[in-house]
């Protein structure tokens, strides 16, 4: 990295222990046990995350439905939306369905997948499953349809294959929209896996673990778990940042920033 890169690094690490120093004294100023200062939290995290069964018993099982939710959404969204973006005439039938559904919140429809699935894993999947869907499939529909008529025209006069069409014009030029919907649907996955597991009646996950830390008035471990969904939250979008990186390097205006 250059050297306005780590000074850009160390002023955003400094923004945050800034942050952290005014929690701890404001918080302890409160003297609130609803808000305990970072201090209490970090020791409730040790009590709650090293040492008993947390990490396979519900970080684990959190993150598979996460991913799972999440990943079933990529494999439908991603080649249905090249598919609806290539074709206008479909796009404009469905159109209205879509945004119908989409308009929906998956929170709303957690009774209803109770009743379809009952308790459990299959239930929270679906959940995730509802609400990351509709920001990759749409973002995907709008990428599709990104590709300008030049390049149509050209790949017409050479008379290119479809597939050759598809995984080579139509999908690269759709990425950087297809990861803007990868990444919002990743955000929402962790939400609705919180909510899931906290009105699914769960008896395992992170969100399980909120709710009975909140109702023993563990107070301590509960902001301990959110601070937990935080942190989980900012790691998936880093890798996921970092993946969209190297997969769009050829992008100009990725280049442009890598030169910056």
């Amino acid at each position: 990295m250059s050297a306005s890169k780590w000074l850009d690094f160390g002023r955003r690490w400094l923004v945050f222990i800034a942050f952290l120093v005014v929690w701890q004294l404001v918080t302890k100023a409160a003297d609130d046990p609803y808000f305990p200062p970072p201090t209490d939290i970090l020791s409730a995290a040790k009590d709650a995350f090293f040492g008993n069964t947390a990490l396979t018993d519900d970080i684990l099982p959190s993150l598979g439905r996460i991913f799972a939710g999440w990943g079933i959404s990529v494999v439908v969204g991603v080649p249905l939306g090249l598919a609806l973006g290539r074709s206008p005439v479909v796009t404009d039938y469905v159109s209205p369905m879509f945004f119908f559904a989409r308009s929906i919140p998956a929170a709303l429809l957690v009774p209803v997948f109770l009743v379809a699935f009952g308790i459990g894993p299959k239930m929270e999947i679906i959940t995730i499953l509802w609400g990351t869907i509709w920001p990759i499939l749409l973002n995907t529909i709008d990428g599709a349809r990104s590709v300008d008529d030049v390049k149509t025209e050209t790949v017409r006069a050479f008379r290119i294959s479809r597939a050759d069409w598809i995984f080579g014009v139509v999908l690269p030029t759709a990425l950087p929209k297809v990861f803007a919907g990868m990444r919002l649907g990743l955000s929402l996955a962790i939400i609705l896996m919180v909510v899931s597991e906290l009105m699914g009646g769960s008896t395992s996950g992170i969100g399980y673990q909120m709710i009975l830390t909140q109702s023993n008035f563990v107070l301590s471990q509960m902001w301990a778990w959110i601070v937990l969904v935080s942190l989980l939250g900012y790691l998936a979008n880093l890798l996921l940042s970092v993946a969209e990186k190297r997969a769009l390097a050829w992008h100009p205006g990725f280049r442009s920033e890598a030169a910056m």
